[in-house]
């Protein structure tokens, strides 16, 4: 009987299908477990592979996870709003809403052709009315709340999106989603103060099981830093300059000031200004550069300094020159800094260009040939009566006498901003705001909810920078919800982000129309138990569906876990990119996008599963290959032909140790992510067989059922075959003798006061004895690492570790 993929993977599909095989119940009486996969965005062109790998992993681990008896939640929607739709909705003169449909459409297609074990019962859509009514719903919460309010922000603008991006879809210098210019522009937005929870944003990390790049991409976002804000006032003026900085203890350095070009400042007192017409120009050219620009550290630094406006140093009453450079930006700190070019590369390049004052005021270097930025030891120099004390005694008197004279005080300050949340677009989540002349900005009430977005023919943007919303008439103009008075519509939507930073929590009930989720289910079900994406979404989307988390907990929406907190996800991982052949980034210039599509027709779905699992680590990226995905058919063909030699014989010795081996290691590797090594094991597994003349039954029955969440759909028909009359996600994961599966040797690590020195291969169960003890403290490295040294202690903890300590 010949291996026939396509015909026996579109019967298991329809059979999952027709008998809810995956379709997961709320059971608070089980033990659960919540697997989340990041929802695809469904563009024109399909699914690709990096998708396939993400979710192929966390299907094979659900699919243990059944086995093992959890109730399982794996389910997946579509994220369909913003600017991709958007702009290929433009590029193709088809509505977004047409070409929207058509793409999920087929992505589904996609995702069921590939055999996972979603539980489709959940399938949401962001762009549906009845789930974004829940998102203008959390909006809402967010504004009583005080947490979204409307400013006038100097925005970054895609000056080919005609759109306002956050500082994050900045990437590269150029926008994100079609790598056009981005230059600087002043324009209302909404906001989200993502900042009132920058601490429990970062103090969270340190309770969650994050991969260690994916924790530092948070952190490093949220960029916190202590210092003190300090005031300069400005000679002749009762405006002051309010800097912070991180290092209070260099203030007697300090000789000159830097104004970010946006600094409000300049504006307040331009009459004072004599060089304003020269500053005005320098303005216009900063705004045309993007922060990545304006920070880099290669660039040459310029600026201008303000003839006119003298700053005053509150701890020794010097006038400091005052410059505007565009290195300085508002977005960080204050947009104000005191520079001490003696102790600041920035700031020591700076001086020299313009040939200011450097002057040393920590002991340690040369300051005439660099800075000293080794700023945590030596001692104070220049700093009038602290000349002498140590860095680290200065540091906190400094602070101490800044508070008692009202100059400054202690201060934390973020890299993080304000949540940048509405764009001048048409394919978004309308936002939910009123404006009313008397009662200003109101929501709309929530029994009015969803506000729809309303069916337009010309949904492209304005080139004045407005939404295609504002010129809808009809739509904008409204009545006031507090007051019943004319009012205006918000017309401007809400971003990529906003749909896709709490669908996990709408997946636990999603068709309830009265409420986002039922508290009831989301005990039950939350936190998420295990999270896998894209290492390109573990800043933004990570970081924003975190902080919406911890809103919806703190008004008793969602649950607070004893373990992690009001923290949504407990463990968080992340798939290598998949690259074209040669080992080149996929990108449709290149001409070198692999549609899974031929693939799974030709070889089949369980092919391509096992075959992204087995291509190479899984944290790795790896070049796609086609010899790759050959291999891997001919090893399901000799899986498939194992069945012609089962038989009702007795297990031998030999297969007994390698199916346990396998049994144990196969279910390992799959806890682990350690996919390609699971993998290889059943392949060694396979070839011993398949020397065999015969295979017995329960042998042959194990191995399908660890093969299984690899290539379920020839699983399932291998299962039936052997006579069962159910599928086999409802049997139980294989069970192995630990005596049979262990090793014969082990390799156990030789420690010298806690480091590890050597190691030796012992025989499995190897007692302690001081022969042993002996044999290895005359091992070469150890002898040398204990010379001349008393033992304290020898400890041999059997198969695990060896462990010597010494004076």
């Amino acid at each position: 009987m010949k291996y026939q993929p396509s015909k026996i993977e579109k019967k298991w599909q329809k059979y999952w299908e027709d008998n809810n095989t995956f379709v997961t119940k709320d059971n608070a009486e089980a033990a659960k477990f919540y697997a989340l996969v990041e929802f695809p965005y469904p563009s024109g062109e399909g699914l690709h592979t990096g998708h396939l790998r993400s979710y192929t992993a966390l299907d094979i681990i659900c699919r243990k996870k059944r086995m093992e008896g959890k109730n399982t939640l794996f389910p997946m929607g579509m994220d369909a709003f913003g600017l991709p739709a958007e702009n290929y909705a433009i590029k193709t003169n088809t509505h977004p809403q047409i070409t929207t449909r058509k793409n999920i459409d087929n992505f589904v297609r996609q995702l069921k052709g590939t055999g996972l074990a979603f539980d489709w019962s959940r399938f949401i859509e962001t762009t549906d009315p009845k789930y974004y009514k829940w998102t203008q719903w959390i909006f809402i919460q967010m504004f009583k709340k005080g947490l979204a309010y409307k400013a006038s922000e100097n925005i970054n603008w895609c000056i080919s999106c005609k759109i306002g991006l956050a500082n994050e879809e900045v990437v590269g210098g150029v926008c994100e989603r079609c790598g056009g210019e981005v230059i600087k522009k002043q324009k209302e937005q909404w906001m989200l103060k993502i900042t009132d929870y920058a601490d429990r944003l970062l103090a969270g990390l340190d309770k969650v099981d994050f991969l260690t790049t994916i924790k530092k991409q948070q952190s490093d976002w949220i960029g916190q830093s202590h210092g003190a804000e300090i005031d300069f006032p400005i000679l002749d003026s009762d405006e002051k300059l309010k800097v912070f900085t991180t290092r209070p203890d260099t203030l007697f350095g300090v000789t000159f000031m830097v104004l970010a070009p946006e600094h409000p400042i300049l504006q307040k007192l331009e009459k004072n200004i004599k060089n304003i017409s020269e500053l005005k120009e320098y303005i216009e050219a900063a705004s045309k550069k993007t922060d990545l620009e304006r920070a880099s550290e290669d660039k040459a630094k310029t600026g201008i300094k303000l003839q006119g406006l003298k700053a005053i140093n509150p701890v020794n009453n010097e006038a400091l020159a005052i410059f505007v450079a565009d290195y300085v930006m508002m977005t960080y700190g204050t947009g104000a800094i005191m520079a001490v070019p003696a102790h600041d590369e920035r700031d020591w390049d700076f001086a020299k260009k313009y040939n200011l004052e450097i002057r040393e005021v920590i002991s340690g270097g040369d300051v005439s040939q660099s800075a000293y930025t080794n700023t945590q030891t030596g001692q104070m120099l220049n700093s009038g009566e602290y000349n002498g004390l140590l860095v680290k005694d200065f540091q906190t008197k400094i602070v101490k006498y800044l508070e008692d004279k009202k100059f400054g005080q202690a201060a934390t300050h973020y890299k993080l901003h304000d949540w940048i949340f509405s764009r001048q677009r048409y394919w978004g989540e309308p936002i939910p705001m009123v404006y009313c002349q008397n009662c200003a900005w109101q929501p709309l009430d929530e029994k009015d909810l969803p506000l729809t977005l309303p069916e337009i023919d010309n949904f492209k943007p304005g080139e004045n920078g407005e939404s295609p919303l504002a010129g809808i008439t009809d739509w904008v103009n409204t009545t006031c919800p507090k007051c019943g008075q004319a009012a205006k519509r918000e017309t401007d939507v809400m971003p990529n982000w906003a749909g896709s930073n709490w669908y996990f929590i709408r997946y636990l009930d999603p068709h309830n129309d009265t409420e986002l989720v039922s508290r009831q289910k989301a005990d039950y079900w939350l936190p998420v138990d295990w999270y896998n994406g894209g290492m390109e979404h573990v800043t933004l989307h990570l970081l924003y569906s975190r902080f919406v988390y911890k809103f919806l907990a703190d008004i008793g929406i969602v649950p607070k876990n004893k373990n992690i907190g009001d923290e949504p996800y407990t463990k968080r991982t992340a798939q290598g990119m998949i690259l074209g052949e040669g080992g080149i980034k996929m990108s449709k210039s290149k001409g070198n996008v692999i549609n899974p599509d031929a693939y799974l027709e030709k070889y089949g779905a369980d092919t391509v599963r096992t075959y992204e699992m087995f291509m190479g680590p899984f944290d790795q990226s790896i070049s796609w290959d086609d010899k790759g995905v050959m291999g891997v058919f001919r090893f399901l063909n000799k899986v498939w032909d194992l069945q012609n030699k089962v038989s009702e014989l007795e297990i031998d010795k030999a297969t007994q140790i390698l199916l346990h081996k396998s049994i144990k290691k196969v279910g390992e590797d799959i806890d682990s992510m350690r996919f390609n090594t699971a993998v290889s094991q059943m392949m060694i597994l396979v070839n011993f067989l398949d020397k065999q003349t015969s295979i017995a039954k329960d042998v042959f029955a194990d191995f399908i059922l660890i093969l299984a969440p690899f290539a379920p759909h020839m699983a399932e028909e291998m299962w039936q075959i052997l006579g069962h009359q159910t599928s086999l996600a409802d049997y139980a994961w294989p069970k192995y003798d630990s005596k049979l599966a262990q090793d014969e040797r082990v390799i156990i690590g030789i420690q010298i006061n806690g480091k590890v020195r050597d190691e030796i291969e012992l025989d499995f169960d190897t007692e302690p004895s001081k022969d042993l003890e002996k044999e290895i403290l005359a091992r070469e490295k150890v002898a040398r690492n204990i010379l001349g040294k008393d033992i304290v202690k020898f400890i041999h903890i059997k198969n695990k570790i060896i462990s010597i300590v010494v004076k």
